[in-house]
């Protein structure tokens, strides 16, 4: 037992008055609940009752525990998601309903270097060019970042499970299809790696976590079967921090390959880590809370975070069911274009789903753009202000007439526990089992105290968190009347959690780097639904810089 009959009693009250962290014997549940743990636990909630007021709820508190234990009999595996889904959409919002053609930058005419590894930075963009005219075979870009993630993957602790079989089948086949002239597209035998926390048949998917090192789910997430269809050939399963949360998993630490005494970040830590060292044409990951952002922010590489309800999360571990979303992690932002376009789209399972056109044009005027920026946060003084400010001064070098924006203000870290709360009902099992014992992070931060301290936030508090959070949206749509896009620090205030919360799209790139060599970043956020023009104007940026084609020295 790892609570005494004391304790456990009491926690049995302190979540909705009836949550328990391991294991109940026949005895414990019989036991009955007393007013002085009913007043224990209003106290901890913060409920002045009186003495008759305890006494009433006795009896229903008691019913309340029968019914948590009936229902701790039912099977609820982490893929079954809760009947409530969070909807985005704002009061009176408009979609846009006419799919338009895909329009990217014009292909270069590209010759292929000497040594076969001098494309290992290449952009997808580039290297579909190289296939397309059969230049190079998928085979030999296979058979080369194969070669790179063997020799780098175990310096980086970045690679879960090659999947060299699946990689090679695949790679021939796209090449006998292209020979046939039956190209499929600008992924047709790009190889790229997946955080492994998407399931793939055949093989392992370990959530980078120990208590599920051995685990076997055998289907293909949706987001690995649309790729499948589009061509790409998946190299390997990358890691992330143990059930998605920073870059330390089962294995060790994801390294930065600028710098690899410093962890890579997380939790997308694998993918970020091999796209920047050129492991991987480009990878897939996932955010709640900053997990595209941040691990893109330390290895100088761009993300999309998309809309909530654009990709599917189907045979994904869930997280947050209501602010998982699953997005490309690449070298440059038309790459992230081009992936985002192939995996977006209904399912038929996942009912988050929006099927709303995507419609991406290089050629878009930045004149038929409104483009802000957050006044506030590029005024104050931070280690990054100077590099920030310089962001702004490139766009008016472009041509953008910058608007000034503020975010609304709101009560943002009272709403995380809308995130604690769903996290550790996804792993209920993982506590009460104790086998959470089994994860390489116990400190006060890491999951185990966090699933924990999550039983202790009551039902009502959680509901009350999302009707705020349903304000939020509001309030953000009336921000975004004015502006297409906005620019804003990668870190600046509350912008990370704010749009976290309200699903709005975001665009992640570099923007230089520390005097210690550390990359930096800056976002682009877009209007719901409108990755487009985030990705439209962060190209601009992108391609008037060039911090993105600048690569760790060590596995050039």
């Amino acid at each position: 037992m790892k609570n005494n009959i004391f304790a456990a009693t009491l926690a049995i009250c302190l979540l909705g008055f009836g949550f328990y962290f391991g294991k109940m014997t026949q005895e414990q549940e019989e036991k009955p609940i007393t007013a002085e743990q009913i007043q224990a636990a209003a106290n901890v909630i913060g409920l002045d009752m009186t003495q008759a007021e305890i006494d009433s709820l006795l009896e229903g508190v008691s019913r309340n525990r029968n019914n948590y234990m009936e229902l701790r009999k039912h099977p609820l595996p982490n893929s079954v998601p809760p009947a409530l889904n969070f909807n985005p959409v704002p009061v009176g919002f408009e979609f846009e309903k006419t799919k338009k053609p895909l329009v990217l930058s014009k292909p270069k005419n590209l010759a292929v270097p000497d040594q076969l590894e001098k494309l290992a930075f290449w952009s997808v963009r580039d290297l579909a060019e190289l296939i397309r005219t059969r230049k190079i075979t998928s085979m030999q870009l296979t058979q080369m970042y194969l070669g790179r993630l063997k020799k780098h993957g175990p310096t980086l602790e970045a690679v879960i499970t090659l999947t060299e079989e699946r990689a090679l089948a695949a790679a021939r086949r796209a090449d006998e299809e292209i020979a046939a002239g039956k190209y499929r597209g600008l992924l047709h035998g790009i190889p790229y790696g997946a955080k492994d926390l998407l399931s793939t048949k055949g093989y392992k998917t370990t959530w980078g976590a120990m208590p599920y090192k051995d685990q076997m789910i055998d289907e293909d997430a949706t987001v690995i079967k649309k790729l499948d269809e589009a061509g790409a050939v998946l190299v390997a399963k990358t890691t992330l921090g143990a059930l998605a949360m920073g870059d330390v998993w089962y294995g060790g630490t994801t390294k930065n390959p600028w710098n690899l005494e410093q962890g890579s970040s997380g939790s997308s830590a694998g993918s970020a880590s091999t796209t920047a060292a050129g492991l991987v044409a480009f990878s897939i990951g996932t955010e709640t809370l900053g997990s595209i952002v941040s691990p893109s922010t330390r290895c100088g590489v761009t993300g999309l975070r998309p809309t909530y309800g654009r990709v599917s999360r189907t045979s994904a571990m869930a997280l947050s069911w209501s602010m998982d979303k699953v997005g490309p992690i690449c070298r440059t932002v038309e790459d992230c274009a081009i992936v985002f376009n192939a995996i977006i789209g209904p399912d038929g399972i996942d009912q988050t789903l929006i099927d709303v056109p995507f419609n991406y044009n290089a050629n878009t005027k930045l004149s038929d753009l409104r483009i802000g920026y957050v006044k506030s946060l590029f005024e104050r003084e931070s280690r990054g202000s100077e590099r920030d400010s310089t962001v702004l001064e490139v766009l008016r070098s472009l041509g953008v007439k910058l608007v000034p924006i503020e975010l609304p203000d709101f009560p943002y870290s009272a709403m995380r526990p809308v995130l604690s709360a769903e996290a550790a009902a996804a792993f209920d099992a993982l506590t009460r089992s104790g086998d959470d014992d089994a994860l390489v992070r116990q400190g006060r931060n890491a999951w185990p105290n966090a699933f924990r301290t999550a039983r202790f936030i009551p039902a009502v508090e959680y509901i009350q968190g999302n009707r705020v959070r349903y304000q939020l949206v509001q309030e953000m749509q009336k921000v975004m009347a004015a502006v297409d896009v906005y620019v804003s620090p990668s870190y600046g205030g509350p912008n990370l959690l704010l749009t976290n919360l309200t699903s709005h799209p975001c665009v992640v790139l570099p923007n230089g780097f520390t005097d210690a060599g550390s990359p930096t970043s800056i976002t682009f956020i877009g209007g719901l639904y409108n990755e487009a023009a985030a990705l439209r104007v962060a190209k601009a940026y992108q391609d008037a810089t060039d911090w993105h084609l600048r690569h760790p020295a060590m596995f050039e």
